[in-house]
Formats: structure tokens, sequence, C-alpha cells
């Protein structure tokens, strides 16, 4: 499956490119481009489906950082993910934006835990380097799901809505900055930045997906680990195979995933909720100048919580 990251690289760069430009120049996101343009009715459509995408994601990932917290120190998994749920609403509603995305960025850096994981590990290079360039295709259900899920997960909706909304709150927050279709003479600068940082961040996505997959291949699918239910049985099964230091950075990657993950995925269902329906949105807003936005964020905080609690595996 490394061979994929070759296709959805460059999907990757040119959707956000798309979704990044569109913001910056007309001002608004995607949803309300798409209101502007269309139906309201279809952006409702989108809303609801991006929605209720992001609250089985969002309740994926908290569960997935609580059981690795509880791999590491013990406990309760459903409360540590109630934690985890918590807190980062509570970061994006009192944190104001700029200082969220300063965080979000420092946070980022946690995802270099897989790199690490990737060359503790046993890894045969020349074969791993093979299998990117040259794909082997197996004609099976499992193969096809697989395959499903790397280009579900790396090309998502709620994407497009956040590097959008990322632009158009650039543009409200900056007074010597302008939607492009208002200030053109900026476009040159802007649109190489654009161009320079999405290329960037989606190298290092891709990256960082890459050693994911080569651990998974190598420290458990070689020794006849094939089955996975959770992220923490991910990472259990990585300590007979390549000891202790791989199983807690892999777990440690997890939370510093989820930590990343949790707040473009809320934030981007009330993004799009906001641009739908015509309320004032921004995380550099209080809460009294946008509380419809804060409202509807907080109650996908609050689904994703009770996912945790139902007779499900939200990993799946």
């Amino acid at each position: 499956m490394l061979w994929t990251l070759l296709l959805t690289l460059p999907l990757m760069i040119s959707i956000q490119l798309v979704s990044a430009r569109l913001g910056r120049v007309s001002g608004q996101g995607v949803v309300a481009n798409i209101r502007r343009h269309h139906s309201p009715w279809l952006a409702y459509a989108f809303v609801a489906l991006v929605t209720v995408a992001n609250v089985i994601n969002v309740g994926a990932d908290i569960a997935a950082m609580g059981n690795s917290v509880r791999l590491l120190v013990g406990g309760a998994t459903a409360w540590y993910a109630c934690f985890f749920a918590v807190l980062t609403l509570v970061l994006q509603i009192w944190m104001p934006y700029r200082r969220y995305a300063r965080y979000l960025q420092w946070i980022a850096l946690s995802l270099l835990a897989y790199v690490a994981t990737a060359f503790v590990v046993q890894v045969d290079w020349a074969r791993a380097l093979h299998d990117t360039v040259v794909p082997r295709m197996r004609w099976s259900k499992d193969y096809a799901m697989t395959l499903i899920a790397v280009f579900g997960t790396t090309i998502s909706p709620y994407l497009f809505v956040w590097q959008a909304a990322g632009e158009v709150e650039e543009t409200r927050l900056a007074e010597d900055e302008a939607p492009l279709k208002k200030a053109p003479w900026q476009a040159k600068d802007q649109l190489a930045r654009i161009r320079i940082d999405t290329t960037v961040g989606m190298a290092v996505s891709a990256l960082i997906a890459f050693c994911i997959m080569l651990t998974a291949a190598y420290a458990l699918h070689t020794h006849g680990v094939t089955q996975i239910e959770t992220c923490a049985q991910a990472a259990e099964a990585l300590k007979p195979v390549a000891g202790r230091f791989a199983q807690m950075l892999f777990a440690v990657g997890v939370i510093g995933t989820g930590l990343l993950a949790v707040p473009v995925l809320a934030g981007s269902a009330a993004y799009a909720a906001a641009e739908a329906f015509k309320w004032h949105s921004s995380l550099e807003a209080k809460v009294h100048h946008a509380p419809k936005f804060y409202l509807f964020l907080a109650l996908v905080m609050v689904a994703a919580m009770v996912m945790v609690f139902l007779p499900i595996e939200p990993f799946n």
C-alpha cells in the first residue's frame, strides 16, 4: 500500500491549494461559496454529511487517545477520552485563533514519533522503496477496503473546509490583508505563500503516513499480527516485536495525532454549519460574539464523547 502515497500526495496538494485559494480570493469558505452559487439545500446536505463523518472521526480519535494513555499509565479509557475532548473544546473556546494555530504547529512535532518508530523497528528499506514505486495489487475485498480507506482518509471534505476557513480567518485578522478579489495586488505574494505552505504541509503528512504504514507492515504484519481493533492494540503489539520504546513512541504519536486532528475535525464542522446558516463564525471571536458557532462546536464534541460510551468500536 505504500505506492498509494505517490498518488495521494499530488491529489492532496491540488485539492488543498484549490480550497486555500477559494478562501483567500473570495473571503468566504467552501460552504459559503456553495450556498452563494448553488441551492442552500446543497450546502445543508454537505454540512450534514461532514458533521456526521466528523463526529465519528472525533469519537475514534479521542477513544484512541484514551486507549494510548491507558496503555502508558493505566486507568479507564473512557474518562481519558472525555478529558481530551473537554481539553480541546476549552482550548478552542478560550484561546484566540492565532495562538491556537501556533499551538497546533507545535503539537504537529509530536508526529515525528511515528518517524522515530519506523527507524526503531527492523525495516528492509530496499524492499520498502521498491514497494513504494512498484504497486503490488491483490484483487480481494480486504485490499479494496484498505485502498478506499487510504484515499478516503487522506482526501477528506473536512480538510477542504478547514483550509478555506483558515485563509478567511487570516484575511479578517490581518489589518494589511484582504480577500484577493478586493486586493488583487496581494495575489503574487499570497498565492506563493499558499503554494509553499500547502506543498510542504502535505509532503510532511505523506511522510508521516508512510512511516505509520511501514511500521504496521514490518513490525506487525510480518509477525502475524493482522487483526487490529484499536490504536492501543497496535501499540501493544509493537512491544514484543520492537520493544517498549517503540510501543511508547507509537502511543505518543497517537496522542499527538488526536490533539492535532480533533480541533480541526470539530472546528471544520462548526465552520461549515456557520457558513451554511449564515452565523457569525471565528475561533478568534469571544463566545458571546459567535454563540451559535461555539454551541455547534460543543455539540460535536459532546456527540463524540457519547460515542465512546456506546457498545461500538469507533476505530472501525
